[in-house]
């Protein structure tokens, strides 16, 4: 059970092989000659088995014939034949490289390795490729070179492109996927395998299309967690619902959307083939991200110059060398050098000065990363500078990148670059650009970290009285809120907002407008109307009585004449806001399809579409995202101290945004939102207008996130934490497991004794790898659980003080089979705290999260010599019998 369900497509021991004819090649497919070429081109480390769909005999004849995978390369209408002999003789996978299948007729096949039990790669897939088991079952191109970095692409085309680039540029493979439309193996399925194969570091990823948004970015988010992950998406798509015109529906696209996920998954997306294969580069040299900070070396002013603006460019920051480091460095250098913000070496430049600036570069805890550039110089060696930094490069904890400008006289030089796999450049731009995607990856990396709770720890909102609101809305066949409604259901969770009260008559107006003091604004009220000064139904800044009245008149007027179809509910009065020192803003919500709801944030007004400044994240969000959020807007240089104006109250506007996430988790009947324009100055926020579209509550595909099923990424599911008391005095806490647990994880697994260590990892592990760890506390809530038991310690600090800390003394998990209908389960607790009830009370947890998930079956393996845990899953109930696959070990099951 340790190992992951595609194992046997990706990794198989035996292959059946389907290619039709062998003694008539001319009546093969392509694919087929292609993948047989391919296979006599190297000796597969397995056993290979060739099948023909004509072949006669009995289940016994047929059960002679052993294999993992079946690879099938036949005409369209002998692929269903290939599948169910290969389903007789029980493959575990299935690979069809076939171009042309329909959507109907891959549906078939699909139904046929469902019935069978096995996973099936295609149809229309040009295959994978292994190359450290010289496994080539693709039709993409020669075998590529062993490497840490995979490939998953939805276009053959682009693959076979990669392959020849990689090729020429020394770069290897650890697996290359060539997927297909209408496979079963999809896009994610394959993240989801890559994220724990042992021999990746680095994945990349060339993408057209998602079949299913919640498990395509959960298999991102623990990819990404794991190991760097690079995204090229071609084609854009129009916003997510445009049936109501809002203003988040006109300025919210699809594309940037995807752009907010894979900041949310920790990766990073680049835009073009050219930056894809630099990012590749940098992937393959196993670059580790530190931040934004690059440092310069160069021996010409203008280079270092261009590569400067670059970096201003893609708003990363120049890193300058500290004081100490110049001062130590200088001496070593040509008299003409200039070290005050590039790492100017001067046309004097020798290969040892390069090292000295290199070693200097690389000490200073001022820079995160170094450019090295180099022209050619009348005199100069460029192949030796190379050596130098090649000789550097092992000792150096930060990313190197280097730009060797030139042709003929930098080859031998570029040559010693590559083969010490320092990403080498033309320009410095490109050198910048390469960069500037490890430092994205590092930012993005940030943003993974956070996992919110679904709501915050400000005063509880009235989420019952808006749903009942939203329910009376939809019950009168309405989609589209009120300003009284919208206004009212901000209220519910605690958004400040004007007070406004509804006038039917123009009496009535001068009255409210008395109550309120003046000056005041008038504003159309209709579920028809989305636009309202469009059609002249506002008015704002009336000082009086008199102006209140012939406003009013004129108002419903004009609306009656321009829409007199629409429905009129009265005009609403409310105080004008004093915005003479605030700052206009927006904060809006739109449901893309197929990621769900966003948010968005950015310039307010009436110049909202014009000025066209947005910034978008999925929910939930916690402070650090909120302030994340703000920044990305071009709004955010105008907040601090502005043209007199005092700075605005950070924190207002920070919880302005978590509470908008609120609602968006909260209510999923919640489609589109305006808030436009919100008011913001030093004293506070107010919310003078609100337009919401709400809809029925969309049903998950999966139907097992329950009441968050609308979001792409879960909520903390704070709901599962409990307090219980030790057997022996004191108490603990059961709670689900978060990313920033990884510290106190890896504490607990070293106080473990190594028997515990062995009966759990079933290996001597004292320390979990960084893969390992990353698997172990990135958890997605939806397809799996990890609850631990954590207790409050206290230590003596450096200075003789007591410091409460929390500890990890037990952890139990989950994670839901590919069934969809069962789980697999682990379970270890400190050995100090073993016989005081720990084990039983996380058992009964976990097994409480994965029966309120809708699974049947809870199983797992238990070494056969672990009698303290068979006792343990006797006495709750679980049947113990014999795991066929590997005597050692007793497979335990409870129905749930």
């Amino acid at each position: 059970m340790d190992k992951h369900y595609l194992t046997p497509l990706f990794e198989p021991q035996s292959i059946a092989l389907f290619t039709g004819a062998q003694d008539a090649p001319e009546r093969q497919t392509p694919q087929a000659r292609a993948l047989r070429a391919h296979l006599r081109a190297q000796t597969f480390k397995g056993e290979v088995a060739a099948l023909d769909v004509s072949t006669s005999g009995t289940l016994a004849d047929l059960a002679q014939t052993k294999a993992d995978l079946a690879v099938i390369a036949l005409p369209v209408d002998e692929i269903l034949s290939a599948l169910e002999l290969a389903g007789r003789i029980k493959v575990k996978a299935a690979l069809v490289l076939s171009a042309g299948v329909d959507a109907e007729r891959a549906h078939e096949m699909q139904c046929v390795a469902q019935r069978h039990g096995f996973w099936l790669l295609g149809p229309n897939s040009q295959g994978f490729q292994r190359p450290d088991l010289l496994l080539n079952a693709s039709s993409a191109g020669t075998l590529a070179a062993p490497g840490q970095l995979a490939l998953v692409s939805q276009s053959g085309a682009l693959t076979a492109s990669i392959l020849d680039w990689a090729h020429a540029n020394q770069v290897g493979f650890s697996a290359v996927v060539a997927l297909g439309p209408h496979t079963q193996v999809d896009l994610a399925a394959v993240l989801d395998y890559l994220a724990n194969d042992r021999h990746t570091q680095g994945i990349v990823i060339y993408m057209e299309g998602i079949a299913n948004a919640r498990r395509f970015t959960s298999a991102l988010r623990a990819a990404a967690h794991a190991k760097p992950v690079v995204v090229l998406k071609a084609g854009r798509h129009p916003a997510g619902n445009a049936a109501a015109q809002t203003h988040s529906g006109a300025i919210v696209g699809s594309d940037e959307v995807f752009d907010a996920v894979l900041r949310r998954a920790g990766a990073v997306r680049v835009r073009n083939f050219v930056e894809l294969f630099s990012a590749a580069k940098c992937l393959a040299s196993r670059y580790r991200p530190v931040g934004r900070r690059l440092g310069v070396i160069t021996n010409g002013g203008g280079p270092g110059v261009l590569a400067a603006d670059w970096v201003n460019e893609l708003n990363l920051r120049l890193g300058v060398l500290s004081e100490a480091s110049i001062q130590a460095l200088a001496p070593l250098l040509a008299p003409a050098a200039s070290l005050a913000d590039l790492i100017d070496l001067s046309e004097d430049a020798t290969p040892a000065h390069y090292r000295a600036a290199l070693e200097a570069a690389s000490r200073d805890k001022a820079l995160d990363g170094v450019l090295v550039l180099h022209s050619p110089k009348f005199g100069g060696d460029p192949e030796a500078v190379a050596r130098e930094l090649a000789a550097v490069k092992p000792a150096l904890s930060k990313p190197l990148v280097a730009a060797w400008m030139g042709d003929a006289s930098v080859t031998s030089a570029n040559q010693v670059l590559a083969e010490a796999q320092i990403p080498n450049f033309r320009t410095p731009e490109g050198a910048v650009n390469a960069f500037g995607n490890i430092a994205s990856f590092y930012q993005n990396q940030q943003m993974l970290q956070q996992t919110p709770p679904p709501l915050t720890h400000l005063a509880a909102p009235d989420v019952e009285g808006a749903r009942l609101l939203i329910e009376s809305v939809l019950a009168e066949r309405r989609t589209v809120l009120t300003e009284m409604e919208s206004k009212s259901l901000l209220s519910a969770f605690h958004i400040p907002v004007t007070q406004t009260l509804l006038a039917r008559s123009a009496n009535e107006a001068m009255m409210i407008g008395t109550q309120l003091g003046y000056p005041v604004a008038l504003k159309i009220d209709s579920p028809d109307i989305s636009h309202k000064s469009d059609v002249g139904g506002v008015a704002l800044n009336l000082t009086n009585a008199a102006a209140v009245r012939d406003g009013y008149q004129q108002m419903m007027d004009a609306v009656r004449r321009q829409k007199p179809e629409a429905r009129i509910n009265g005009v609403t009065v409310q105080a004008m806001a004093r915005a003479d020192r605030g700052r206009e803003l927006y904060i809006g919500v739109v449901t893309d399809d197929p990621f769900g709801p966003v948010i968005a944030f950015g310039a307010g007004g009436t110049m909202i579409e014009l000025l066209n400044d947005h910034a978008m994240e999925l929910p939930p969000l916690n402070q650090f995202l909120a302030r994340r959020l703000i920044e990305r807007s071009r709004v955010h240089e105008t907040l601090g101290e502005w043209r007199g104006r005092p700075p605005i109250d950070w924190t207002v506007l920070e919880q302005m945004l978590l509470r908008v996430s609120e609602m968006v988790c909260e209510l999923p009947q919640l489609r589109e939102m305006d808030i436009n324009p919100v008011i913001v100055d030093e004293h506070g926020a107010v919310a003078v207008d609100a337009r919401i579209v709400v809809g029925a509550a969309a049903q998950t595909s999966s139907g097992r996130a329950g009441r968050y099923g609308h979001l792409s990424i879960l909520p903390y599911p704070a709901r599962h934490t409990q307090l219980w008391p030790l057997r022996g005095g004191g108490e603990y806490r059961v709670r689900p497991v978060k990313p920033d647990d990884a510290q106190m994880l890896q504490d607990f697994v070293s106080r473990l004794s190594s028997e515990s260590r062995y009966f759990r990892f079933v290996s001597n592990i004292a320390v979990l790898p960084p893969s390992m760890l990353s698997r172990f506390t990135l958890i997605d809530y939806d397809r799996e659980m990890a609850l631990c038991a954590e207790v409050d310690v206290e230590e003596q600090g450096q200075e003789g003080e007591t410091l409460k800390r929390h500890r990890i003394i037990g952890v139990s998990r989950y994670i839901t089979n590919p069934d969809q209908t069962s789980c697999e389960f682990s379970l270890v607790v400190d050995d100090t705290y073993a016989g005081q009830g720990l084990g039983t009370r996380l058992m009964l947890s976990i097994m409480d999260v994965a029966r309120d998930k809708g699974l049947q079956q809870i199983e797992g393996l238990v070494l056969a010599n672990n009698s303290g845990m068979l006792k343990l899953m006797r006495g709750m109930g679980f049947k113990v019998k014999s795991f066929h696959e590997d005597p050692d070990f007793k497979l335990v099951t409870h129905s749930l």
